[in-house]
């Protein structure tokens, strides 16, 4: 059985409720009409019986008694049924309405048999007393309904003929604008159809008026441009992850075969340091993606527990020489809500990238702050001349956001987050590149070298571990423009001594691998 499409179910719904309501409305206006109708006979009548009425109270009945019109009967009958005075065409021995249906004391309205009367078709008659209580008398108007019931027989085919008609031109009417409005969603459909996702990015028609339609295909056409971006990365990413991934396995197989040419020649201490180390690459790399994966899919979480970040800088800068690293701790401690393992990664990740491009020096800091001041921070750290105004509002922006996350003050004159510093005096990272540099697989030109850096993904897993944790991260140039500044963002908690009164530290354990910028 062939099913409707959208246009002839919106007409059979259309035609269905219009055959309805004009059935209803055809129906109503005959019940309206007929009791009109019947009213003002009801009235004539009861204007003649009172005439009648008025004649009998002043003894002055006329015999016959004066009507007008073919299609009405007139009696006067008294208390024992007798008639005391008719209209010319009315019976003078029956009287119309047999008297024990008579009520003396008020007006009525009956119906009686055509027959009885000598009317044709149905027959109204009312009653009205007349006369003295010594001789009650009762006025009774008998008038056709036949006039009536051919008016409402007119008006009922008029009906039934137009009414239909009327359905089929307004169907018709009907088929035309649906399909009229339906029109630029098949145009939708035919441009969506057309779409094969291969080449270039298909765009659906959008018509010009500013209507529903209008707004779902800019919608539609907003959710292509994103699943293209998406697609884009996608296929970049997978285009990167396979170069990162071959170049340690071509470096493996080169290697090996080198090693079974040479066969006794073979220095295997150096091949097994060799392969041992391109190993090594290849197992962080395929961790950093298993993370930026899972971070993918994982939805955005606040940490598991509170973290001082001055025993986790400290921990941290403990795995590296000193110098270069050092350490700058508040006087108090300073506590966030997050993973230990995932900021102690984030930190790991800067302290790394900041000890391989430092000439020299790299300081690790922390502080509690405000939004005025952390934006008052970006801004001064930024390079002159307006230079780093993106990043400097970027920051005014970012920390407003921590701030309204942390959504608590530690203790006068202390900010709803923290801000983390780590500055190094290397060649830092011109502004242009300091949002691509989050970037997956993104490295700068003095950093390709992969004796010298990573496969790019440090500050991708950073950025996504710091978005998890509530935070915000911008560069903005060191003091004296000398080197680099990460500023990290942190949502702050009041400090939570341990049970002895002293500082608690964060968790002990090995860092996990670490990837560079």
């Amino acid at each position: 059985m062939p099913v409707l499409g959208l246009r002839g179910r919106l007409m059979a719904i259309g035609v269905v409720g219009l055959t309805i309501g004009l059935a209803l409305g055809g129906v109503v206006l005959l019940g309206a009409l007929g009791f009109v109708l019947q009213r003002t006979v009801d009235t004539e009548a009861f204007r003649t019986a009172d005439a009648v009425a008025l004649l009998a109270a002043e003894d002055a009945l006329p015999d016959p008694l004066p009507v007008a019109g073919g299609q009405v009967r007139v009696q006067v009958i008294d208390g024992q049924g007798r008639i005391r005075a008719a209209s010319i065409d009315a019976d003078r021995l029956v009287p119309m309405v047999r008297p024990e249906r008579l009520n003396r004391d008020g007006r009525q309205r009956l119906e009686v048999p055509a027959e009885r009367v000598g009317l044709v078709g149905p027959v109204r008659v009312v009653a009205v007393p007349a006369g003295t209580a010594a001789d009650p008398l009762t006025v009774l108007v008998a008038r056709s309904m036949a006039d009536v019931r051919h008016s409402t027989h007119v008006v009922r085919t008029i009906l039934l003929v137009a009414f239909p008609l009327l359905v089929a031109v307004l169907a018709g009417v009907a088929w035309r604008v649906v399909g009229a409005t339906l029109r630029p969603v098949e145009a939708l459909r035919r441009g969506a159809e057309e779409i094969t996702g291969r080449a270039g990015t298909g765009r659906l028609p959008v018509p010009a008026s500013a209507d529903e339609i209008h707004r779902l295909a800019v919608t539609l056409n907003g959710m292509l441009d994103r699943l293209e971006s998406a697609r884009v990365r996608q296929r970049a990413f997978v285009s990167d992850a396979a170069h990162e991934l071959r170049s340690p396995l071509t470096n493996i197989r080169t290697e090996l075969e080198v090693a079974q040419r040479l066969a006794d020649r073979t220095d295997w201490t150096a091949v097994t340091a060799n392969l041992l180390a391109d190993t090594d690459r290849l197992s962080r790399l395929v961790d950093d993606l298993l993370l930026l994966a899972r971070l993918d899919e994982a939805p955005l979480a606040r940490g598991t527990g509170p973290v001082e970040l001055g025993a986790l800088l400290t921990e941290v800068a403990a795995r590296y020489p000193s110098p270069p690293v050092r350490v700058t701790l508040p006087a108090g401690p300073l506590w966030t809500i997050g993973t230990v393992e995932e900021l102690r990664r984030v930190l790991a990740n800067l302290v790394d990238n900041a000890v391989r491009h430092a000439h020299g020096s790299v300081v690790l800091a922390v502080e509690a702050t405000s939004t005025t001041t952390a934006a008052a921070t970006a801004g001064a750290t930024a390079a002159p001349a307006g230079a780093a105004t993106a990043t400097t509002t970027t920051m005014a922006a970012a920390t407003a956001r921590a701030g309204a996350t942390a959504g608590a003050t530690v203790g006068p004159g202390v900010g709803a987050y923290h801000l983390v510093t780590v500055t190094d005096d290397g060649p830092g990272v011109p502004v242009a590149d300091r949002e691509r540099v989050f970037d997956r697989f993104t490295r700068l030109d003095d950093g390709r070298a992969r004796d010298d850096g990573g496969a790019g993904l440090g500050l991708a897993i950073v950025r996504e571990l710091v978005r998890r944790a509530g935070g915000s991260i911008t560069l903005t140039d060191a003091p004296q423009q000398r080197g680099l500044r990460v500023c990290l963002l942190l949502p702050a908690l009041p400090a939570l001594p341990s049970e002895d009164g002293q500082r608690l530290t964060a968790r002990d354990g090995d860092l996990p691998p670490t990837a560079h910028r």
